[in-house]
């Protein structure tokens, strides 16, 4: 074997246990009792390290092209790699052009042309007026395809109404497309007091959990009707959960996900001014964080992923703290595993729950049967972690772009040691050679080498 590792602790699709894991051309063919395998190289974890899964994020907002000085793909593969994530799915928004085109997906994979230090994918975007573009998006290898049922932020990137949402709907069933909603009711939010000033209170008056449940509601209602796979995403009310275990108890193929900030940070405990936690759905109260911890237990939010949404320093108006008039979104890509086993062990779930959320959840959900598991024909990204290590996040010491982070002086338990790809390890030094390849929907098994079409 080219490879092989030996650890005492090792996260696998059978549980924690004692293994060693031999890679060949970046593949894991052998899965044995520890010190049962030898190799041409041989990594000995340390005592205090456990053997991961690389990790799969499948809700990261690249920025790039257009927009690239708020992020990039060599940034945020970087931060990505620094916090175990080995795999990524970038997002249709926020980049220029939108990726809702075949064209404009070709323009992101060559701004992403060896750039990339892990491996990426990409989904497809539904808005008004692209429908016939939808098959040919999916041809093309896109994961599945995101919308918005109100503002998106940014005016390139055009909600759906109700009648764009079951039109789309329709015509990803031709072909079981995958739909990942921003489910947030733009009537609510318009009836809701606007976002104005200081108080994080008033902000989160303006995007009401209601909001969310209508969202939801509607899009479950049409998922029956039409049979779509649909997913939610960045769930951050409890209050909907009970609709999500009902609909896929009644049969609608229906994931959901939320992300490491509301299951770290709360309401309460947000300063005035503090715009580095505007992020919408918003952050919520306490009790309610607690809720998507049950949930999570209770297999009703299938995966964990960091809804990374990066910009520059100015647009979050740390001049004024004004809520209103801030960027929202939260960069947490590097330091989103961190985050969830600090939560996660405290309130007695394993790594095995972690890997599980981050990983595999996040790789089936997508389609991607060679990442998120250490198993045999699996691809061999692995992360070495340290879960009872323990750091300050220093947000000008980070990966990312920008140095902005909600996670600034939070004191987070686990530490990535190193991070490996197709049994390569990844050197987080700007000048090495990247080596991610670009992934695609129809050959799962068998990722596109960064350039090709």
């Amino acid at each position: 074997m080219d490879l092989v590792f030996h650890a005492a602790r090792a996260v696998t699709p059978d549980g924690e246990r004692s293994c060693s894991v031999g890679v060949s051309e970046g593949r894991i063919t052998a899965v044995e009792d520890y010190g049962a395998l030898s190799g041409d190289r041989v990594i000995e974890l340390r005592e205090d390290e456990v053997l991961l899964p690389g990790l799969v994020d499948t809700h990261v907002h690249v920025n790039d092209p257009g927009r690239s000085d708020w992020e990039g793909f060599d940034t945020a593969t970087r931060a990505a790699a620094a916090g175990g994530v080995t795999t990524l799915v970038d997002m249709p928004l926020n980049c220029l052009p939108p990726t809702v085109d075949v064209a404009s997906l070709d323009v992101k994979r060559r701004a992403a042309e060896g750039r990339i230090a892990i491996d990426v994918g990409f989904w497809g975007g539904a808005v008004p007026g692209n429908r016939g573009e939808l098959r040919p998006l999916h041809d093309a290898g896109v994961y599945g395809f995101k919308c918005f049922l109100l503002h998106s932020g940014v005016d390139e990137f055009a909600p759906l109404d109700e009648a764009g949402l079951e039109a789309a709907m329709r015509e990803l069933a031709e072909f079981d497309g995958l739909l990942i909603v921003h489910a947030e009711d733009a009537d609510t939010i318009d009836g809701a007091p606007a976002a104005h000033g200081r108080a994080y209170t008033d902000f989160l008056g303006s995007r009401p959990s209601s909001a969310e449940n209508t969202a939801i509601a509607r899009v479950l209602d049409l998922a029956r009707r039409t049979g779509t796979r649909v997913h939610i995403l960045h769930l951050a009310t409890g209050d909907a959960v009970p609709l999500l275990a009902q609909a896929r108890a009644d049969g609608v193929r229906v994931t959901a996900e939320t992300c490491p900030h509301y299951l770290s940070f709360v309401a309460e405990e947000i300063r005035d001014g503090a715009t580095e936690f505007k992020c919408c759905p918003p952050i919520r109260e306490a009790g309610n964080r607690e809720e998507l911890w049950r949930a999570l237990g209770d297999g009703v939010i299938d995966c964990v992923v960091t809804d990374h949404s990066p910009c520059t320093p100015d647009l979050k108006r740390f001049d004024t703290g004004d809520f209103g008039d801030a960027w929202g979104g939260i960069a947490g890509l590097q330091v989103g595993l961190a985050a969830v086993w600090t939560g996660a062990r405290s309130r007695g779930f394993t790594l095995d729950d972690v890997v599980r959320w981050m990983a595999q959840g996040p790789a089936e959900q997508v389609g991607l049967p060679r990442k998120g598991r250490i198993a045999v024909g699996c691809d061999a990204d692995f992360a070495v972690f340290a879960p009872d290590d323990a750091f300050v996040v220093d947000r000008t010491r980070l990966q990312h772009r920008n140095p902005v982070s909600a996670y600034h002086d939070r004191a987070l338990a686990g530490v990535v040691r190193a991070s490996w790809l197709r049994g390569r390890e990844i050197d987080l030094d700007p000048a090495a050679e990247p080596f991610g390849e670009f992934l695609t929907r129809e050959d799962a098994a068998a990722p596109v080498r960064s350039g090709q079409r």
